[in-house]
């Protein structure tokens, strides 16, 4: 069972990767040529030559965008049929789309929407390349603390419930992952690396098309494993229920 719900969740993260290369294709990479030639008239402005690009701009945003989203949707579907395996039967949700739909969703929470609150994606000619070490890992370091606030809070919800009922208890325990997260966040080192004069509208417009892009990949990862598993073991209890007929007649 585990071995095929990790293969349907890279299937599921594969197609969900199509989507994402549709979308980002459209609503993002209009954002990330604006910004290329902002710097690019930025370098000019100061007298200083142009990077070489090691990738042209056409490759980048063609089969480069393709290839990405493919690789990262495919193994964070597999991880998400992993997480589906282990979370079934420790949750109280029946209905594998309920499950399924609410994985997603703390997963978005989580991995995405908690640390892009304190780093938020930016589009190039956006951060010092000298502190590229130090914004990647407080980032992934904050991904870290958030899953880990966020495994903690589900947990304690469970023990919880028992006492004080659901909807309490949910209240609760979403109380304590908004003060983990919280006060931890607030320690990591704060960075801040828009250039001046650098568009407003643009930054904005980039950070929601990064946001919707996870929204997609995320919905889809929920929504499409969810009816692929109800509707594979609907499929295996029709075809237990057809088989004992002809089982009964067999040694009858």
């Amino acid at each position: 069972m585990t071995r095929t719900l990790l293969l349907r969740g890279m299937l599921v993260g594969l197609i969900a990767g199509l989507f994402v290369f549709a979308f980002a294709h459209w609503a993002g990479e209009p954002s990330v040529d604006k910004a290329i030639a902002f710097e690019t008239s930025m370098d000019q402005a100061k007298g200083e030559a142009p990077e070489p690009e090691m990738v042209s701009r056409k490759i980048q945003k063609s089969v480069g965008l393709l290839t990405g989203a493919l690789v990262y949707s495919t193994a964070l579907g597999g991880i998400f049929g992993l997480v589906f395996a282990f979370a079934r039967g420790r949750l109280s949700l029946a209905r594998p789309r309920v499950l399924a739909a609410w994985l997603a969703i703390l997963g978005f929470i989580a991995i995405v929407l908690v640390p892009s609150l304190k780093y938020p994606a930016n589009p190039p000619s956006v951060g010092n390349p000298e502190t590229i070490g130090v914004r990647t890992g407080a980032y992934f370091l904050l991904i870290a603390i958030s899953l880990t606030a966020m495994m903690l809070a589900v947990q304690l919800g469970r023990y919880w419930s028992r006492s004080l009922g659901s909807w309490n208890a949910s209240l609760l325990s979403a109380l304590l992952f908004l003060i983990l997260v919280g006060v931890t966040s607030h320690f990591l080192p704060r960075i801040d690396e828009v250039p001046a004069g650098f568009p407003a509208s643009l930054l904005w417009k980039f950070r929601i098309a990064s946001w919707e892009t996870q929204v997609v990949l995320w919905s889809t990862l929920g929504l499409f494993f969810g009816w692929l598993t109800e509707r594979s073991e609907g499929l295996s209890q029709i075809q237990g229920h057809s088989s004992r007929p002809m089982e009964e007649m067999r040694y009858s």
